[in-house]
């Protein structure tokens, strides 16, 4: 295999669990050393885009994200099947996901150096983004960062957003999208929603004065679905859904 086929399985799952479950797993998440083939992962705190700053689960919540890379599929499913944790994620919703593209940086994950280019702006994409916080920043992240939630949140070409935290420092979004065209629309401000430029403008504003030591934007094309999340599955359109 070459690299972007050898490391360009990722997965994205959302479990819910019991709070001493899930501070448990948040303070002692998957060690990549005991699992063979994951080659990183993170296990965060759910939270929805754009909630108020003051809301609970902005400090916390019991919905868990484990985002993680994969040097095969044969790893996944070991992982699945065998490991305790992974044994209960494999029975909550989750999408196997294939690298295409990186934009920025972040250490620890393997991203491959070789991108590819999707031919059909109608493919329906993931997005995945991962920052590193500087503390003295982030009231001003907030201020920027909030509106950009809730365009996304709230945008026509969303099936699935949401945030996610792991503390000291790590903030992470995740979105699927109808197609890859709606998604550089709204990158770009060029979509039909209301205040269409938060995100470009927030761009333009961390171009200025960076939020973040380390921030990267990663897109994938997903493979698959498994699993019903709030009691709903096909959150991607025009692939197929197990469940």
């Amino acid at each position: 295999m070459n690299e972007v086929e050898n490391k360009s399985l990722f997965t994205y799952h959302l479990i819910k669990l019991s709070f001493f479950s899930a501070l448990k797993n948040v303070l002692s998440p998957i060690n990549q050393k005991k699992i063979k083939g994951l080659i990183h992962s993170e296990t965060m705190s759910a939270m929805q885009l754009g909630s108020s700053v003051f809301t609970p689960t902005r400090l916390f919540s019991t919905t868990i994200v484990v985002f993680a890379q994969w040097e095969n599929e044969n790893s996944l499913i070991d992982f699945l099947q065998s490991n305790p944790f992974g044994i209960q994620l494999s029975k909550s919703w989750y999408l196997k996901l294939k690298f295409i593209r990186q934009w920025g940086s972040i250490s620890h994950f393997d991203i491959p150096k070789m991108y590819t280019e999707i031919k059909d702006d109608n493919q329906p994409v993931v997005a995945v983004t991962l920052a590193k916080m500087r503390y003295t920043e982030i009231p001003r992240f907030l201020r920027w960062g909030r509106p950009v939630e809730k365009l996304v949140r709230d945008h026509s070409g969303t099936t699935l957003s949401l945030a996610s935290i792991r503390y000291p420092n790590l903030i992470s979004t995740f979105s699927i999208w109808k197609s890859q065209k709606e998604m550089t629309g709204m990158v770009h401000g060029h979509s039909k929603m209301e205040q269409p430029k938060r995100h470009s403008d927030a761009m333009k504003e961390r171009n200025r004065k960076d939020f973040h030591f380390e921030f990267t934007t990663l897109r994938f094309l997903p493979i698959s679905e498994q699993g019903i999340w709030n009691g709903k599955s096909n959150y991607l359109p025009n692939v197929k859904t197990k469940e």
